[in-house]
């Protein structure tokens, strides 16, 4: 089995759910007392918030670069970033490092085209949803992507930082995202990219009519592959 290298805490509630969830699926897949074998680095994320809201994406590749090398000397054998925004350093870290990456895009593209879907909506920071880090990748796999009006974008991103990433999960910003699924879905949208790792904690499938692909699960699931691979 590989050992599975995790950069966490942006937010540690999503990295706790990646580990659990990686835990889970070994034990799934392979029964008895098997677990996943892995090494995490956990940031301050308090450091990173910060960075974010200067936009300072030089340190904050800085930051993942190192976290990165922390985990290539502590043996892990490929790494998974358990956040989706950072992905945003996702080349440098590549350039910077010896062990292979598996990006959280690639593998949320692989699942929805097995699912044969053309066009989906993508919800998450303003971040990931206004940069092209993320769709560029989904466009690679012939996948379009619409994404919610200026005001729909703002009420998420405040969402995820004001409650979701220090653990709040309230009805009313539930029914916002619904809300704002159910105008995606008139748009167009076959199916929803839950592209925050901390979303899933406030929408699950059973609160909107459009498959949900939920990144935090299909990314544990890949690397669980990866590491099982003889």
């Amino acid at each position: 089995m590989k050992t599975i290298g995790l950069i966490g805490g942006m937010s540690w509630e999503s990295s706790a759910i990646y580990y659990e969830l990686l835990n889970k699926l070994v034990k799934d897949k392979l029964g008895g007392y098997h677990s996943a074998k892995s090494v995490m680095v956990s940031v301050d994320f308090a450091e990173i918030e910060k960075l974010q809201k200067k936009d300072d994406w030089k340190a904050l590749t800085q930051h993942m670069i190192a976290s990165s090398k922390e985990l290539e000397r502590a043996g892990a054998d490929f790494i998974i970033l358990c956040t989706n925004t950072m992905h945003l350093c996702s080349e440098e870290i590549i350039n910077n490092t010896t062990i292979p990456f598996l990006h959280i895009a690639d593998a949320t593209a692989s699942k929805i085209k097995s699912k044969g879907l053309q066009k989906v909506a993508l919800l998450g920071t303003k971040f990931t949803m206004e940069k092209d880090f993320y769709k560029t990748i989904l466009h690679k796999y012939g996948i379009e992507v619409i994404i919610p009006e200026l005001v729909d974008r703002e009420q998420i991103h405040q969402i995820i930082y004001d409650e979701l990433v220090l653990g709040k999960v309230e009805d009313n910003s539930r029914e916002t995202f619904k809300h704002i699924i159910a105008k995606l879905k008139n748009d167009g949208a076959e199916g929803v990219i839950l592209g925050c790792t901390e979303i899933p904690l406030l929408i699950q499938q059973n609160d909107v009519d459009l498959p949900i692909f939920n990144t935090t699960e299909i990314h544990a699931e890949k690397a669980v592959q990866i590491a099982l691979e003889v």
